[in-house]
Protein backbone atom coordinates (compact mmCIF):
# COMPACT_ATOMS: atom_id res chain seq x y z
CA UNK A 1 0.00 0.00 0.00
CA UNK A 2 1.59 3.13 -1.07
CA UNK A 3 1.75 6.06 1.75
CA UNK A 4 -1.25 8.49 1.74
CA UNK A 5 -0.12 11.91 -0.42
CA UNK A 6 0.75 14.96 2.17
CA UNK A 7 -1.31 18.40 1.27
CA UNK A 8 0.47 21.38 2.89
CA UNK A 9 -0.42 24.14 4.94
CA UNK A 10 1.13 27.82 6.10
CA UNK A 11 2.02 27.04 9.79
CA UNK A 12 0.44 30.10 10.98
CA UNK A 13 -2.73 28.90 9.53
CA UNK A 14 -2.71 25.62 11.25
CA UNK A 15 -1.66 26.83 14.44
CA UNK A 16 -4.39 29.53 14.85
CA UNK A 17 -7.13 26.66 13.81
CA UNK A 18 -5.82 24.35 16.35
CA UNK A 19 -5.67 27.28 19.01
CA UNK A 20 -9.28 27.94 18.24
CA UNK A 21 -10.02 24.51 18.52
CA UNK A 22 -9.13 24.19 21.89
CA UNK A 23 -10.17 27.59 23.19
CA UNK A 24 -13.72 26.63 21.86
CA UNK A 25 -13.45 23.15 23.68
CA UNK A 26 -13.36 25.37 26.96
CA UNK A 27 -9.28 25.68 27.99
CA UNK A 28 -8.60 28.79 29.47
CA UNK A 29 -5.68 31.11 29.63
CA UNK A 30 -2.59 30.50 27.50
CA UNK A 31 -3.71 26.60 27.32
CA UNK A 32 -5.32 27.20 23.50
CA UNK A 33 -1.75 28.61 22.47
CA UNK A 34 0.97 26.99 24.17
CA UNK A 35 -1.13 23.68 22.88
CA UNK A 36 -1.37 24.40 19.49
CA UNK A 37 2.34 25.66 18.89
CA UNK A 38 3.96 22.56 20.61
CA UNK A 39 1.48 20.15 18.63
CA UNK A 40 2.88 22.21 15.28
CA UNK A 41 6.17 22.19 16.16
CA UNK A 42 5.59 18.63 16.59
CA UNK A 43 4.78 18.61 12.31
CA UNK A 44 7.35 21.06 11.24
CA UNK A 45 9.90 18.71 13.08
CA UNK A 46 8.04 15.80 10.81
CA UNK A 47 6.65 13.86 14.10
CA UNK A 48 3.20 13.58 12.26
CA UNK A 49 1.61 10.81 14.24
CA UNK A 50 2.84 13.07 17.81
CA UNK A 51 1.62 16.61 16.47
CA UNK A 52 -1.89 18.30 15.47
CA UNK A 53 -2.45 14.20 14.31
CA UNK A 54 -3.44 14.19 18.44
CA UNK A 55 -5.77 17.13 18.26
CA UNK A 56 -8.60 15.47 17.96
CA UNK A 57 -7.99 13.04 20.57
CA UNK A 58 -7.15 15.81 22.89
CA UNK A 59 -10.24 17.30 21.91
CA UNK A 60 -12.58 14.49 22.64
CA UNK A 61 -11.01 14.23 25.87
CA UNK A 62 -11.14 17.67 26.68
CA UNK A 63 -14.92 17.64 26.25
CA UNK A 64 -15.66 14.10 28.20
CA UNK A 65 -13.66 15.95 31.19
CA UNK A 66 -10.95 13.46 30.89
CA UNK A 67 -8.37 15.98 30.38
CA UNK A 68 -8.97 18.74 32.70
CA UNK A 69 -9.50 22.30 30.81
CA UNK A 70 -8.90 25.10 33.11
CA UNK A 71 -6.99 26.10 36.08
CA UNK A 72 -2.84 25.52 37.44
CA UNK A 73 -1.24 22.61 38.54
CA UNK A 74 -0.77 21.76 42.84
CA UNK A 75 2.77 22.23 43.93
CA UNK A 76 3.63 19.05 46.05
CA UNK A 77 7.29 19.94 46.56
CA UNK A 78 9.11 23.35 45.64
CA UNK A 79 12.89 22.99 47.09
CA UNK A 80 13.98 25.56 44.11
CA UNK A 81 15.68 23.50 42.18
CA UNK A 82 13.51 20.74 43.18
CA UNK A 83 9.70 20.71 42.33
CA UNK A 84 7.34 18.43 42.16
CA UNK A 85 3.67 19.01 40.46
CA UNK A 86 0.11 17.20 40.61
CA UNK A 87 -0.44 18.40 37.61
CA UNK A 88 -4.63 17.25 37.97
CA UNK A 89 -5.05 15.79 34.46
CA UNK A 90 -4.85 19.37 33.05
CA UNK A 91 -3.27 19.29 29.35
CA UNK A 92 0.11 17.76 29.65
CA UNK A 93 1.33 19.53 26.38
CA UNK A 94 0.80 23.01 28.23
CA UNK A 95 1.87 21.71 31.55
CA UNK A 96 5.58 20.10 30.24
CA UNK A 97 5.98 23.50 28.09
CA UNK A 98 5.35 25.35 31.41
CA UNK A 99 8.23 23.21 33.42
CA UNK A 100 10.65 23.85 30.89
CA UNK A 101 10.23 27.67 31.08
CA UNK A 102 10.43 27.25 34.43
CA UNK A 103 12.98 25.44 35.06
CA UNK A 104 15.08 27.70 32.26
CA UNK A 105 14.42 30.33 34.93
CA UNK A 106 15.25 28.24 38.05
CA UNK A 107 18.74 26.94 36.24
CA UNK A 108 20.23 30.63 35.31
CA UNK A 109 19.69 31.13 39.37
CA UNK A 110 20.84 28.22 40.51
CA UNK A 111 22.73 26.05 37.91
CA UNK A 112 19.84 23.47 37.18
CA UNK A 113 16.43 22.64 37.85
CA UNK A 114 14.59 19.41 38.02
CA UNK A 115 10.57 19.05 37.88
CA UNK A 116 8.64 16.09 38.23
CA UNK A 117 4.93 15.82 37.03
CA UNK A 118 2.11 13.37 38.06
CA UNK A 119 -1.41 12.57 37.20
CA UNK A 120 -0.57 14.75 33.78
CA UNK A 121 -2.46 13.99 30.86
CA UNK A 122 -0.66 13.23 27.43
CA UNK A 123 2.81 15.31 26.38
CA UNK A 124 3.16 14.57 23.01
CA UNK A 125 6.29 14.67 20.97
CA UNK A 126 9.39 15.58 23.83
CA UNK A 127 11.41 17.01 20.68
CA UNK A 128 8.94 19.72 20.08
CA UNK A 129 10.16 21.18 23.57
CA UNK A 130 13.37 21.22 23.56
CA UNK A 131 14.55 24.85 21.50
CA UNK A 132 12.74 26.40 24.57
CA UNK A 133 15.80 25.55 26.81
CA UNK A 134 18.75 25.09 24.04
CA UNK A 135 18.03 28.78 22.83
CA UNK A 136 18.94 30.02 26.42
CA UNK A 137 22.08 28.31 25.89
CA UNK A 138 20.78 25.26 28.32
CA UNK A 139 21.25 21.81 28.00
CA UNK A 140 17.43 19.74 28.67
CA UNK A 141 16.08 16.64 29.09
CA UNK A 142 12.44 15.40 29.19
CA UNK A 143 11.66 11.57 30.31
CA UNK A 144 8.08 10.49 29.98
CA UNK A 145 5.71 7.33 30.73
CA UNK A 146 2.29 6.58 31.00
CA UNK A 147 1.71 4.70 34.38
CA UNK A 148 -2.27 3.68 33.19
CA UNK A 149 -0.90 1.94 30.15
CA UNK A 150 1.34 -1.04 29.15
CA UNK A 151 2.16 -2.12 25.49
CA UNK A 152 6.05 -2.97 25.93
CA UNK A 153 7.71 -6.22 27.47
CA UNK A 154 10.78 -6.21 29.68
CA UNK A 155 13.59 -8.37 27.86
CA UNK A 156 12.92 -12.00 27.87
CA UNK A 157 9.32 -11.75 28.86
CA UNK A 158 5.82 -12.01 27.22
CA UNK A 159 3.85 -9.66 28.99
CA UNK A 160 3.50 -5.80 28.46
CA UNK A 161 4.85 -3.94 31.64
CA UNK A 162 5.77 -0.45 30.25
CA UNK A 163 4.95 2.32 27.33
CA UNK A 164 7.33 3.04 25.10
CA UNK A 165 8.83 5.51 27.52
CA UNK A 166 10.59 8.14 25.52
CA UNK A 167 13.65 10.39 26.75
CA UNK A 168 14.67 13.37 24.87
CA UNK A 169 17.87 15.54 25.13
CA UNK A 170 18.70 19.34 23.81
CA UNK A 171 21.92 20.49 23.66
CA UNK A 172 23.72 23.91 22.60
CA UNK A 173 26.55 23.70 20.09
CA UNK A 174 27.01 27.48 19.37
CA UNK A 175 25.06 26.64 15.95
CA UNK A 176 21.99 23.78 15.22
CA UNK A 177 21.59 22.17 18.73
CA UNK A 178 21.54 18.47 19.06
CA UNK A 179 18.04 17.43 19.19
CA UNK A 180 17.82 13.87 20.81
CA UNK A 181 14.17 11.90 20.88
CA UNK A 182 14.41 8.35 21.51
CA UNK A 183 11.96 5.75 22.97
CA UNK A 184 13.21 2.67 24.49
CA UNK A 185 11.23 0.65 22.68
CA UNK A 186 11.62 0.17 18.85
CA UNK A 187 8.79 2.34 18.19
CA UNK A 188 5.87 3.95 19.36
CA UNK A 189 2.06 3.01 19.80
CA UNK A 190 0.99 6.05 17.45
CA UNK A 191 3.12 4.65 14.74
CA UNK A 192 2.05 0.95 15.26
CA UNK A 193 -1.53 2.46 14.75
CA UNK A 194 -1.26 4.21 12.28
CA UNK A 195 0.46 1.76 10.57
CA UNK A 196 -2.08 -1.15 11.42
CA UNK A 197 -5.00 1.38 10.31
CA UNK A 198 -3.21 1.72 6.73
CA UNK A 199 -2.65 -1.65 6.47
CA UNK A 200 1.08 -1.65 6.68
CA UNK A 201 3.77 -3.65 8.13
CA UNK A 202 6.78 -2.25 10.35
CA UNK A 203 10.05 -2.11 8.34
CA UNK A 204 11.53 -5.04 10.93
CA UNK A 205 10.75 -7.56 13.62
CA UNK A 206 9.69 -4.54 15.99
CA UNK A 207 6.67 -6.55 17.88
CA UNK A 208 6.26 -9.80 19.19
CA UNK A 209 3.64 -11.91 19.64
CA UNK A 210 1.74 -13.30 22.74
CA UNK A 211 3.58 -16.40 22.10
CA UNK A 212 6.87 -14.33 21.67
CA UNK A 213 7.85 -14.87 17.97
CA UNK A 214 8.97 -11.37 17.03
CA UNK A 215 6.58 -10.14 14.29
CA UNK A 216 6.84 -6.93 11.19
CA UNK A 217 2.53 -6.91 11.82
CA UNK A 218 1.28 -4.29 14.05
CA UNK A 219 -2.08 -5.45 14.27
CA UNK A 220 -0.30 -7.94 16.82
CA UNK A 221 -0.66 -5.40 19.41
CA UNK A 222 -4.46 -5.64 19.19
CA UNK A 223 -4.85 -9.37 18.89
CA UNK A 224 -6.39 -11.30 21.69
CA UNK A 225 -4.46 -11.97 23.58
CA UNK A 226 -2.42 -9.18 22.46
CA UNK A 227 1.38 -8.89 21.62
CA UNK A 228 3.42 -6.29 23.04
CA UNK A 229 6.42 -3.80 21.28
CA UNK A 230 9.89 -4.85 21.70
CA UNK A 231 11.96 -2.49 23.64
CA UNK A 232 15.33 -0.90 21.78
CA UNK A 233 17.54 -3.89 20.26
CA UNK A 234 14.63 -6.59 19.78
CA UNK A 235 15.47 -9.81 20.46
CA UNK A 236 18.75 -9.31 20.14
CA UNK A 237 20.10 -6.35 22.13
CA UNK A 238 16.24 -5.69 23.79
CA UNK A 239 18.15 -5.71 27.29
CA UNK A 240 19.19 -2.06 26.32
CA UNK A 241 15.91 -0.63 25.56
CA UNK A 242 14.77 -2.76 29.05
CA UNK A 243 16.96 -0.87 31.00
CA UNK A 244 16.25 2.40 29.68
CA UNK A 245 12.54 2.09 30.56
CA UNK A 246 13.37 1.02 33.73
CA UNK A 247 15.41 4.97 33.90
CA UNK A 248 12.42 6.36 32.72
CA UNK A 249 9.76 4.67 34.45
CA UNK A 250 11.79 5.62 38.37
CA UNK A 251 12.96 9.17 36.78
CA UNK A 252 8.84 10.00 35.90
CA UNK A 253 6.60 7.90 38.49
CA UNK A 254 9.45 7.03 41.12
CA UNK A 255 10.49 10.91 41.70
CA UNK A 256 6.91 12.19 41.25
CA UNK A 257 5.99 9.64 43.76
CA UNK A 258 2.98 8.14 41.67
CA UNK A 259 2.83 5.71 39.07
CA UNK A 260 1.59 2.13 38.37
CA UNK A 261 1.92 0.93 41.92
CA UNK A 262 -1.62 3.00 42.36
CA UNK A 263 -3.16 1.53 39.41
CA UNK A 264 -3.74 4.94 37.60
CA UNK A 265 -6.26 4.92 34.80
CA UNK A 266 -6.85 7.17 31.78
CA UNK A 267 -4.39 8.25 29.46
CA UNK A 268 -1.65 10.56 30.65
CA UNK A 269 1.78 10.97 32.02
CA UNK A 270 4.21 11.43 34.40
CA UNK A 271 7.15 13.71 33.26
CA UNK A 272 10.21 14.86 34.42
CA UNK A 273 12.19 18.32 33.16
CA UNK A 274 15.96 18.86 33.65
CA UNK A 275 17.32 22.04 32.80
CA UNK A 276 21.26 22.82 33.25
CA UNK A 277 22.42 26.47 32.74
CA UNK A 278 26.66 25.75 31.68
CA UNK A 279 27.21 29.41 32.66
CA UNK A 280 26.91 28.02 36.45
CA UNK A 281 29.01 25.18 35.72
CA UNK A 282 32.56 25.30 33.64
CA UNK A 283 31.03 28.34 31.71
CA UNK A 284 28.66 28.67 28.71
CA UNK A 285 32.03 29.23 26.41
CA UNK A 286 33.38 26.09 27.65
CA UNK A 287 30.40 24.03 26.81
CA UNK A 288 29.65 25.21 23.65
CA UNK A 289 33.62 24.62 22.72
CA UNK A 290 33.17 20.79 23.73
CA UNK A 291 29.80 20.32 21.94
CA UNK A 292 30.74 22.24 19.00
CA UNK A 293 33.98 19.81 18.52
CA UNK A 294 32.55 16.70 19.41
CA UNK A 295 29.25 18.19 16.68
CA UNK A 296 31.75 18.85 13.81
CA UNK A 297 33.58 15.34 15.08
CA UNK A 298 30.66 13.67 13.94
CA UNK A 299 29.57 15.56 10.68
CA UNK A 300 33.07 15.03 9.21
CA UNK A 301 33.54 11.65 9.85
CA UNK A 302 33.79 9.53 7.31
CA UNK A 303 30.61 7.75 6.24
CA UNK A 304 30.20 3.87 5.30
CA UNK A 305 30.94 2.89 2.00
CA UNK A 306 27.61 3.98 -0.18
CA UNK A 307 26.47 5.64 2.75
CA UNK A 308 25.17 9.06 3.41
CA UNK A 309 27.09 12.08 5.22
CA UNK A 310 27.15 11.29 9.43
CA UNK A 311 24.17 13.32 10.59
CA UNK A 312 23.56 14.75 14.24
CA UNK A 313 20.24 14.24 16.41
CA UNK A 314 17.71 16.67 15.46
CA UNK A 315 19.47 17.96 11.92
CA UNK A 316 16.72 16.46 9.71
CA UNK A 317 14.24 17.66 12.09
CA UNK A 318 15.29 21.44 12.05
CA UNK A 319 16.23 21.40 8.10
CA UNK A 320 12.03 19.85 7.97
CA UNK A 321 10.94 22.67 10.35
CA UNK A 322 13.08 25.23 8.23
CA UNK A 323 11.45 23.77 5.09
CA UNK A 324 8.14 23.42 6.07
CA UNK A 325 8.30 27.18 7.79
CA UNK A 326 9.10 28.41 4.02
CA UNK A 327 7.18 25.79 1.73
CA UNK A 328 4.64 24.90 3.70
CA UNK A 329 3.48 22.22 6.74
CA UNK A 330 2.98 18.74 5.04
CA UNK A 331 -0.05 17.38 6.96
CA UNK A 332 -0.94 14.12 7.29
CA UNK A 333 -4.25 13.46 5.36
CA UNK A 334 -6.03 11.90 8.21
CA UNK A 335 -5.72 15.11 10.41
CA UNK A 336 -8.10 17.60 8.90
CA UNK A 337 -11.21 14.45 8.51
CA UNK A 338 -10.35 13.77 12.12
CA UNK A 339 -10.86 17.84 13.34
CA UNK A 340 -13.98 18.15 10.86
CA UNK A 341 -16.52 17.27 13.71
CA UNK A 342 -15.06 19.14 16.04
CA UNK A 343 -14.58 22.54 13.52
CA UNK A 344 -18.26 22.19 12.41
CA UNK A 345 -19.38 21.77 16.00
CA UNK A 346 -17.75 25.06 17.16
CA UNK A 347 -18.19 26.75 14.43
CA UNK A 348 -14.40 26.92 13.66
CA UNK A 349 -12.96 27.49 9.93
CA UNK A 350 -10.60 24.52 8.87
CA UNK A 351 -7.24 26.14 7.13
CA UNK A 352 -7.43 25.69 3.23
CA UNK A 353 -4.18 24.20 1.74
CA UNK A 354 -1.13 26.16 -0.34
CA UNK A 355 -1.02 23.05 -2.88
Amino acid sequence: MTTPQLQRFAAEDLAGYAERLFASAGCDGDKPAVMARILLEADLLGHTTHGLALAADYIEEIVTGEMAARGEPSVIADKGAAICWDGRRLPGVWLTAKAVDLCVGRARELGTASLAIRRSHHVACLAAYLERATSNAMMVTIASSDPAAASVAPFGGLRAVFTPDPIAAGIPTGGDPILIDMSSSITTNAMTGRLSAEGRRFPGPWAMTATGEASDDPAILSADPPGTLLPSGGKDHGHKGYGMALIVEALTQGLSGFGRADRPAGWGASVLVQVWDPACFGGTEGFIRQTAWIAEACRANPPVPGGAPVRLPGGQALANKRRALAEGVRLHPAILPALRPWADKFGVEQPLPIS
